[in-house]
């Protein structure tokens, strides 16, 4: 269902069921490496490849998307509807501000915005709302109902969510990948490549501590070590590019107290969760020892393995963005 453009009909559509905007199940995790084939309403939710770590997250304006990053990896990735025409959504780094699942505007005939998540004190949030397919709102960024709830429920205030792109332009934007594009607080991250000489990279010291998460991409045969959200670690990894689906394992502590690798059952892989992981199906990842071995010594209880058919590297990196002063405020707008 579309809201009208007209404000008073949009406030009017928006007090009534067509809040429930958007597909109430999430869509297959595969279909997140093909985001843009997203329809609107669609979605993507997948947050056992990353239990834990700091969550970023990154609104694309130009592709109408956005995605969801925790210890960064791609936990997420909904549809959404921003500011049209003379309600342009900003760009730029923002801290969420403040959060309330029941918030109704006091701009627009007290119209609810569930599950909104303030970005600046003078009118711009993250909220349930209509996904028409192309920017429609008052400046805020509409989410999908179910997406919203999910998300405003692994946030946090002062949680970073990044805003590019100008929709109708060329794309500017810094695609979203498997990886973030961005650390914490919003800063490009730079995910240097490997060197022609370079076998595989290790430098723990980039992130001393915190949730380990791993990530094997069969189309660039590479594996990426990511710890609280910072990349410690990167190789060459040989592993068979024939299978395309994504698979999740976390390292658990089986009956007997020792450690067992399980697989997740992410969206479109529900048949997989808590099937146990023979130690031969590691062996088919071929990799330096020495990296592997860096890499057992930081692995601990909770550390996650994603093996994905997309690539880990660089996209391109966009144009700079420019970091917002908020102006308070006491009013968001639909």
């Amino acid at each position: 269902m579309r809201l009208c453009v007209v404000a008073a009909l949009a406030c009017a559509a928006l007090a009534g069921p067509a809040l429930a905007q958007g597909s109430k199940v999430s869509s297959a995790v595969e279909l997140a490496r093909q985001a843009e084939s997203l329809k609107p309403g669609q979605w993507v939710w997948a947050p056992q490849v990353a239990p834990v770590g700091p969550i970023i997250v990154y609104v694309d304006l130009d592709r109408q998307l956005a995605t969801v990053y925790r210890n960064g990896l791609r936990i997420g990735v909904s549809t959404i509807s921003s500011g049209k025409e003379g309600h342009e959504t900003p760009t730029g780094v923002f801290t969420i501000l403040q959060k309330d699942k029941n918030h109704h505007s006091s701009t627009y005939n007290n119209a609810p915005m569930p599950y909104q998540e303030r970005l600046t004190w003078d009118g711009v949030a993250l909220h349930a709302g209509g996904l028409p397919g192309y920017p429609e709102s008052h400046g805020c960024i509409h989410l999908p109902y179910e997406f919203s709830k999910l998300l405003f429920g692994v946030t946090q205030m002062g949680g970073t969510v990044v805003i590019a792109g100008r929709h109708g332009e060329p794309v500017t934007a810094r695609e979203a990948g498997v990886l973030a594009p961005f650390a914490a607080g919003g800063v490009a991250e730079a995910h240097v490549p490997l060197s022609g000489g370079e076998a595989y990279r290790w430098t723990p010291e980039a992130s001393p501590s915190g949730p380990v998460s791993i990530i094997i991409s069969k189309a660039d045969q590479r594996a990426v070590v990511l710890r609280n959200g910072v990349e410690i670690g990167r190789s060459h990894a040989e592993i068979d590019k024939d299978a395309v689906s994504t698979h999740v394992a976390t390292l658990a502590k089986g009956a007997d107290g020792k450690a067992v690798w399980l697989r997740v059952g992410a969206p479109g892989h529900d048949d997989e969760a808590g099937q146990p992981i023979d130690a031969a199906t590691f062996e088919k990842i071929r990799a330096p020892k020495a990296f592997l071995d860096q890499v057992a010594q930081v692995m601990t209880v909770g550390t996650t393995v994603l093996v994905t058919a997309s690539p880990v590297g660089a996209d391109n990196s966009g144009a700079r963005l420019t970091v917002l002063s908020a102006v308070k405020g006491d009013q968001v707008t639909p």
